[in-house]
């Protein structure tokens, strides 16, 4: 018995030295969160279920339901994806990557942990039913389904996020990539995920969220590195 108990230690001892670097991984750490910025103090609650709002929301899903091209559709289930590298199409640069630029990967890693920091709270309290568990038999969404709240709307808030961000970093190109932020939440309607006024609500608390942590010096010493390694890789 001793003998087997010394080779279930050593192979305990084993495991856990092989997956530790994986536990060691830290996550990035938001800017901020729902104490700062609260939600429910700055948005109004979202429309009750039963409502001619939520109806006529309903009624415009199903209308961009039946007209949405591959193309557009294609386009929602790509940019379910959180990340700066979505905005690549408009910041028109190969050296625009994650491989190349490793502070700003880093730096917006914390922003888009910022989003959820913020927002996952509220979704909790509001807990809206997103459209396709509302009216399962009608909606068809073509992104992947969430039971999470529907409002305000999280994709639409880290979008809005790191648009107004980036924009910052590359004033030159400021209205396509906000454009571009602007598209990213409303592929969430598009893909049939999210009512429009989710995506309204995550625009304003996207920007709510930029101006606050705007703010922070730890925000301000990180922007700085990124946004010198960003121009200067572009060669701006």
């Amino acid at each position: 018995m001793r003998t087997a108990s010394k080779f279930i230690s050593l192979g305990l001892a084993f495991a856990f030295a092989v997956a530790s670097p994986v536990l060691a991984e830290e996550k990035a750490k938001p800017f901020t969160d729902a104490k700062e910025v609260n939600l429910l103090n700055l948005l109004p609650p979202p429309a009750a279920n039963d409502s001619a709002k939520t109806k006529q929301e309903v009624g415009e899903l199903l209308s961009i339901q039946v007209t949405r091209t591959k193309a557009m559709e294609d386009r929602a289930i790509a940019d379910v994806e959180e990340n700066v590298w979505r905005f690549a199409d408009v910041v028109n640069n190969p050296k625009f990557t994650k491989d190349n630029l490793p502070k700003l990967a880093a730096f917006f890693d914390r922003v888009v942990e910022t989003e959820a920091a913020v927002v996952d709270p509220a979704k909790d309290v509001w807990k809206r039913p997103r459209p396709h568990l509302l009216y399962p038999d009608l909606v068809k969404p073509v992104v992947p389904l969430s039971k999470s709240g529907s409002y305000p709307s999280g994709h639409t808030t880290v979008g809005t996020l790191m648009g107004v961000v980036l924009a910052n970093m590359l004033p030159e190109k400021k209205d396509a990539i906000m454009a571009r932020a602007w598209e990213f939440g409303w592929n969430r309607v598009i893909g049939g995920i999210h009512y429009p006024s989710d995506i309204e609500a995550g625009r304003i608390s996207g920007i709510s969220i930029a101006q606050t942590i705007m703010q922070h010096d730890d925000y301000k010493a990180e922007f700085e590195a990124a946004k010198a390694e960003l121009r200067t890789a572009l060669g701006m």
